[in-house]
């Protein structure tokens, strides 16, 4: 069997801020990538709406998928299987007649009246009630754009007859199918944790339809295939299998090989996700932790969110570092590896400087301070470029700390051992920190496309060329390197930790009072 015709999977990952065809070969090796930005529509007058362009964004989406196979030099027959990914919360909704009619983004926030609204039914246990049965609160949900919807726009309301998330509709696109998964419908609010499947009665009492829901599949299970007619469009062959695929941060967590109970994941980009296989599904008491179903069938993970960690040390370098931005490109290495190198001069705990950016996560009522920078100095020996970015380092590992101690709390998990990938995970200072702070051996894997390989696997699971989605995700993962927590470090970062906590409740009553600006509100808040 030649090279070319040898068989090859691929992932669609609908990102954010972009859309990413992937081929991998049946070792888990990226062959291609090709990726292509799009950007979400903002409607006169409607403060918060970011609406998802289905024409475009479906053309871009083939765009990609021509242009990574090109750059594999494989034939479209190479491909065996693909599947689709996509940003949770993102929602799509259809006529009676399949096709869909519109659509947002996970970052639209223009129910923040309905949020409220809702809120308040049953003096809040309406809420209390949502989050038991499926883990999750309202300020990211469904439900309210659906009452948005049936407020603003009722011609779109009476249409919608089928409700999906994003990676379904690409799936639709390629295959004619039409049906939802797990992992990423269970952030619309409306799926039972415990059943895997739809609770249609969350509909109804916030006078909603009952009956826009979609069919349930687990994810790696095979949908159809793809059509003439796509293949015309996008380049892959007809008859392809099209597989369930599902969100994008549990499908990391499977090519991360965090498949098993207990196993936990530190997922460091613009937000970091903190997340953590539970031995059976449950929710958080307190409910400040979001609850997932994983693409392992029977399997939950908790999920705790750092705001903006990784955008804070891009603001952090493009607003103070302009000499060692271009003393990197003239050096030919990376400006966060300039500016580690500089921080690791710095002393553990960095003088002191405590950052107030992001909040522990506290899901039912989610807000962060004023960012601000506490405990500077006037020596210049001290408090410089340096010590803020260890500072920043630091913290972020610090708030990674606070929510996973928030889900031993209520689950009695704690990991052995933290799984760290992601852009933040290319440091070895920060992965260093982390392991400090937590006091767990942090490990980073080889993979740096951990959503788009476990994409693949399901991809592959559905094409009949893996056994099932948890053996191939352990199969698949390398490692790289490997950190080992240092215990004098670590008990000067749990003293730091429990004085930060203090002083971010502090700085949260000057929210509170209305003299600072939160750097963030949960709609309906």
């Amino acid at each position: 069997m030649t090279l070319s015709h040898a068989p090859h999977l691929m992932a669609l990952d609908a990102g954010t801020g972009s859309i990413r065809a992937v081929i991998f070969n049946l070792q888990g090796e990226q062959i291609a990538v090709a990726q292509a930005e799009w950007q979400h529509l903002a409607i006169p007058d409607v403060p918060g709406s970011m609406e998802f362009d289905l024409s475009k964004n479906w053309q871009l989406a083939c765009q990609c998928i021509r242009q990574a196979l090109q750059q594999a030099q494989l034939p479209a027959s190479a491909i065996r299987g693909v599947a689709c990914c996509s940003m949770r919360e993102g929602i799509v909704l259809y006529n009676k007649a399949g096709e869909a009619i519109w659509a947002c983004a996970n970052v639209d926030a223009r129910a923040s009246r309905e949020v409220s609204e809702l809120k308040e039914i049953h003096h809040g246990e309406f809420e209390r009630e949502i989050y038991q049965c499926s883990g999750q609160t309202l300020a990211l949900g469904a439900m309210p754009r659906l009452l948005w919807l049936a407020h603003h726009r009722p011609d779109i309301y009476r249409q919608a007859a089928t409700l999906t998330m994003i990676s379904d509709w690409l799936a639709k696109c390629l295959s004619g199918e039409l049906a939802v998964d797990p992992s990423n419908a269970g952030t619309t609010g409306l799926l039972d944790l415990r059943s895997r499947n739809w609770r249609p009665e969350l509909l109804e009492m916030a006078g909603l339809r009952g009956n826009m829901l979609s069919p349930v599949a687990e994810t790696g299970t095979p949908l159809g295939y793809v059509t003439a007619d796509a293949a015309n469009a996008c380049g892959l062959a007809q008859g392809t299998v099209v597989a369930m695929g599902g969100g994008d941060v549990q499908l990391g967590t499977l090519g991360l090989g965090v498949v098993r109970a207990g196993e936990t994941a530190v997922l460091g980009g613009t937000f970091w996700q903190q997340v953590v296989n539970l031995p059976q599904p449950q929710v958080d008491p307190a409910m400040n932790i979001r609850i997932n179903p994983h693409v392992i069938p029977g399997m939950a993970q908790a999920e705790a969110i750092s705001f903006f960690t990784g955008l804070t040390m891009r603001w952090f370098r493009d607003a103070f570092c302009s000499e060692e931005k271009l003393l990197a490109e003239r050096l030919g290495v990376d400006c966060y590896s300039l500016l580690e190198e500089m921080a690791a001069r710095v002393p553990a705990g960095a003088w002191g400087v405590m950052p107030v950016f992001s909040d522990a996560m506290h899901f039912n009522k989610w807000y962060h301070a004023a960012p601000s920078f506490i405990n500077l100095s006037i020596d210049p020996e001290r408090c410089n470029k340096q010590t803020l970015f260890r500072a920043l380092e630091e913290n972020a590992a610090i708030v990674s700390a606070c929510n996973l101690d928030q889900v031993a709390e209520f689950s009695g998990v704690r990991a052995s051992h933290l799984v760290f990938a992601g852009g933040g995970s290319k440091g070895k200072l920060w992965s260093q920190i982390l392991s400090d702070v937590t006091g767990l051996t942090v490990k980073v894997p080889q993979v740096k496309e951990a959503t788009a390989l476990g994409c693949a696997i399901a991809a592959g699971v559905a094409a009949g060329l893996y056994s099932n989605l948890a053996e191939t995700g352990r199969d698949l993962v390398r490692w790289e390197r490997e950190f080992h927590p240092d215990a004098a470090h670590h008990a000067l970062y749990q003293q730091q930790k429990a004085v930060w906590q203090k002083v971010y409740a502090d700085q949260l009553t000057l929210v509170d009072n209305g003299l600072t600006t939160s750097m963030w509100k949960a709609p309906g808040l």
